[in-house]
């Protein structure tokens, strides 16, 4: 990554990760008491409305846009924004506040699978040095028992929703890096929360989903919608571009720990021994590979040159 001048702007990125890390505040008692489709619809309905003045503009650029572009901006509203965040939201229904939240961190190993698949980007040998570790120290994070483990438990159930999500939201960052070349940040912001709302309310309809919330669950989700979500995003890529790729992640280390502190403060969580092990080794693992891709002569992957695109990428 090119640093523009101006200011070192780590600590920016330290805050917006910190913003993510507090998710669990308002969504983890949220998904409890309501249904997860509704509790995303009506954060969607708030971004949605947040935006509109980007979205005629994106309108207008993709309809001039390529095919790979308009299904690109589809997968990226239908999956890494609608279904994603349904996902992440119902682990926090089944699990506790702060396995979901950590296992995100298995996003960037994720996204460069499927760059390889997606994109042609090739997976050097080296890469799987940085991969098997961040999948065992996701093991251990996940199953306070790890080597008594029956995928029938809640904990599994809510580790496989928030892989899930993981996932989704990786596919919407590679997504949106063939997005990139024809828009822009604010026009692919603007068209993932339209479409992952019209996509929600589509999918609510057909299951006759229940999405009535109470009134006193209004300032809940507006500040999910506002602090973890479009602040933080927007103080995340004004930083970016003033920091140095291996400074970001580490400062990203701030969602994760703050995490953990909310689960731990706030909700009484108590992860054990081999989980705080696993936390250490996954975010130990992703770090290692950050710092290697951005150091190495020889990355672990080789990949094109391609645009940077914010918007695809979830952060939470």
């Amino acid at each position: 990554m090119n640093v523009r001048g101006g200011g070192d702007r780590t600590w920016l990125v330290a805050v917006a990760a910190s913003l993510w890390g507090l998710s669990a505040l308002w969504r983890g008692p949220l998904a409890r008491e309501f249904e997860p489709l509704a509790v995303v619809l009506w954060e969607h309905v708030v971004l949605a409305v947040l935006v509109l003045p980007w979205l005629v503009p994106a309108v207008r650029r993709l309809q001039t846009a390529t095919w790979r572009t308009r299904l690109a901006v589809l997968i990226i509203g239908a999956g890494s924004s609608a279904l994603a965040t349904v996902l992440f939201t119902a682990a926090f229904r089944v699990g506790d506040p702060i396995t979901p939240q950590v296992l995100q961190k298995l996003q960037p190993l994720i996204a460069l699978l499927l760059a390889a698949l997606l994109l042609g980007e090739r997976l050097r040998r080296g890469f799987w040095l940085f991969c098997g570790p961040a999948l065992i120290g996701a093991w251990l994070l996940t199953f306070p028992e790890p080597l008594s483990v029956s995928l029938a438990s809640a904990t599994a159930q809510a580790a496989l929703l928030a892989i899930g999500a993981a996932s989704l939201w990786a596919a919407g960052t590679v997504l949106g890096r063939l997005a990139s070349a024809e828009l822009g940040f604010r026009d692919l912001t603007a068209l993932r929360f339209t479409v992952g709302l019209i996509t929600l309310t589509v999918i609510a309809m057909v299951t006759g989903t229940d999405v009535r919330l109470s009134w006193s669950a209004a300032p809940s989700v507006l500040l999910l919608a506002l602090v973890p979500g479009l602040l933080a995003l927007v103080l995340y890529y004004l930083a970016l571009g003033r920091t140095a790729a291996s400074r970001a992640t580490l400062a990203e280390l701030a969602f994760p720990l703050t995490a953990a502190l909310v689960g731990v403060l706030a909700f009484g969580t108590r992860p054990g021994v081999s989980q705080w092990i696993g936390m250490a080794v996954v975010l130990a693992s992703v770090v290692a590979l950050a710092l290697h891709e951005h150091r190495a002569e020889r990355p672990a992957v080789a990949q094109p040159r391609l645009e940077k695109v914010g918007a695809a990428s979830s952060g939470a």
